[in-house]
């Protein structure tokens, strides 16, 4: 048993708890309040005022894909080769020995969804996992827990170098209102097969990977950056009734009140950087405060490692300084985050019977530029003390 006292406890679950206490059992959150009388042979930490807070969830980056100080050897973040690669899974790349994991969570990063990037217009499968251990396969929340595509730049800019399609906007969408019609009729053969087996497919990987998708078991994680490209994503995930997070939403605040309407929650970001491209002109920190306070559920990401991993905090605190409120920049990078994602069941809060992910810092992270991560518990184990 571990036993967290003396916190200013932000639970991320409607209450901060001064000079609380959190205790830990088989991996899990087994109480938390005040006044926890401190079980047998159990570890104490005194947490001395300092701030208390669930584990950093990241909901969309390339961890482990893109390997820290090396080229291509480690870079295994886009198969550029075909703009339809759904059957590419995540956890098959990821190198969760990469020096880049060990940042995060001495960052109070514990979380991360991770998966392929953007030059495809399907790109592949996402997964979310822990960002400490040594064999992936321990350290998986879900997987696959979204399907990436792609639209705007990317995909134009990698396929006209190649002269193929696709080579504009349109052909993207076309593109993908083909696959997506492909996987309807390929499960309905798998339907019809059941009654009759000379009608069953030929095996495709591709639009195997694709039928979590059409039955809205994962999500299409949506790449678009400019308020048409996100219309444009919100008018295919309608047409095939699937279900879709809009990512990066660099011009979500152009179209805050067709965003609420719509009811899809935004992962916003990366904002901490240069206006590399067209399709960035309109960035600013403003976005995701503008987005929360309209009502639209909204994280902050790095898209790490466009921005490292464990800067997350500071981007959620720039965020506050171009007028989000602080306690809802915390959510977009715990609760919300973990929530738009699909796994708030597990973590993002700090509550009875999740996991034991939990962070103590000593200081603000998303206003104390000299703050510093003290001790970080992954599944109830202390993976980083200062």
């Amino acid at each position: 048993m571990l036993l967290i006292k003396n916190g200013k406890i932000y639970t991320m679950a409607g209450e901060i708890i001064e000079n609380g206490s959190i205790l830990i059992e088989n991996g899990k959150i087994k109480e938390v309040g005040k006044d926890i009388a401190v079980p047998l042979n159990a570890e104490v930490i005194d947490a001395q005022g300092k701030m208390v807070t669930p584990g950093i969830v990241e909901s969309h980056c390339h961890l482990g894909l893109f390997e820290d100080a090396i080229g291509f050897e480690g870079n295994d973040v886009n198969e550029m080769v075909d703009p339809l690669t759904p059957h590419i899974r995540a956890i098959d790349g990821i190198n969760p020995m990469d020096k880049t994991f060990e940042e995060a969570y001495k960052g109070g990063i514990t979380s991360v969804v991770s998966g392929p990037g953007s030059a495809n217009v399907i790109g592949g499968q996402f997964a979310a996992i822990k960002t400490y251990g040594k064999r992936l396969d321990d350290m998986i929340i879900k997987e696959p827990i979204a399907m990436k595509v792609a639209f705007g730049e990317n995909p134009k800019r990698v396929y006209n170098a190649q002269s193929k399609s696709p080579m504009t906007r349109m052909a993207i969408s076309a593109i993908l209102r083909e696959t997506l019609f492909k996987a309807k009729e390929y499960i309905e053969q798998l339907e019809k097969s059941k009654e009759d087996e000379s009608k069953k497919p030929k095996f495709d990987m591709r639009m195997e990977a694709l039928i979590p998708v059409i039955k809205k078991e994962i999500p299409l994680k949506a790449h678009a950056h400019r308020a048409d490209d996100i219309f444009n994503a919100l008018r295919i995930a309608k047409e095939f009734d699937v279900d879709i997070t809009l990512e990066h939403c660099t011009e979500g605040h152009l179209i805050t009140d067709y965003l609420l309407e719509e009811g899809k929650a935004c992962i916003i970001g990366p904002s901490f950087g240069h206006r590399s491209k067209f399709e960035l002109k309109n960035l600013t920190f403003e976005t995701p405060g503008i987005l929360n306070k309209a009502g639209v559920k909204v994280a902050i990401m790095t898209d790490s490692p466009v921005v490292p991993l464990h800067h997350l905090p500071l981007c959620a605190g720039l965020a506050v300084k171009a007028g989000m409120d602080e306690i809802e920049a915390l959510k977009s990078i715990t609760i919300n985050a973990a929530e738009i994602v699909g796994i708030a069941d597990r973590v993002g809060s700090i509550e009875v019977g999740k996991d034991a992910d939990i962070v103590i810092f000593d200081g603000n992270p998303l206003l104390d530029v000299d703050y510093e991560t003290v001790v970080t518990i992954i599944d109830g184990k202390v993976v980083y003390k200062r």
